[in-house]
């Protein structure tokens, strides 16, 4: 079994992907459902989604992986995690919908160093409107995005509108248009 598809295993097996009729967000009806959230804060699936990602990371030798707030929260800091318990080290960085109003008034939360060669992850991709935010706050911090992550595409054209914009783009699992789910490989 691939990290892939251990990772569709295990949102199985958390709920994370249920089957059936759904009223979506958009007002479309959709044939699964997808929480991210109950994958990548189950010990099991953290640990699965952040295996199936270090190998990417290492490919593209990125310096530092992040996202937007939510989604992408459990999934950077098991990255960061895991990545140092295999003895390469990978800091994490959250990119906030907006900046602080206090404090340092950050827009992101890390340890951001200008040069860094930054993965942009997050839990699905839609759109892409999240990812594109967090990549604009990336650059503007003086960082390189050099990979585009997600853990599901729902192939609804955001990764499609990534790569025009020229990022490399690779996701764990993608639907298909008949609401299939499929590991990537």
């Amino acid at each position: 079994m691939s990290d892939a598809e251990a990772v569709l295993d295990r949102a199985k097996t958390t709920g994370a992907l249920t089957l059936g009729e759904f009223k979506l967000s958009s007002g479309k009806t959709g044939s699964y459902y997808f929480d991210g959230r109950l994958l990548t804060l189950d010990p099991e699936g953290a640990n699965r989604v952040a295996l199936a990602l270090l190998p990417i990371l290492k490919k593209c030798d990125a310096e530092a992986i992040a996202g937007p707030t939510l989604g992408a929260d459990p999934i950077v800091a098991s990255v960061a995690v895991l990545s140092y318990q295999c003895g390469r080290p990978i800091p994490g960085l959250i990119v906030r919908m907006e900046a602080k109003k206090h404090g340092t008034r950050r827009l992101i939360e890390g340890p951001v160093r200008k040069g860094s060669r930054v993965a942009v992850v997050d839990d699905t991709v839609t759109t892409g409107g999240n990812l594109l935010k967090a990549i604009e706050a990336i650059e503007r911090a003086g960082c390189v995005v050099v990979k585009v992550l997600c853990v599901l595409d729902r192939r609804e054209g955001g990764s499609e509108e990534i790569k025009r914009r020229g990022y490399d783009f690779a996701a764990l699992l993608e639907a298909d248009e008949r609401g299939q789910i499929t590991a990537v490989s």
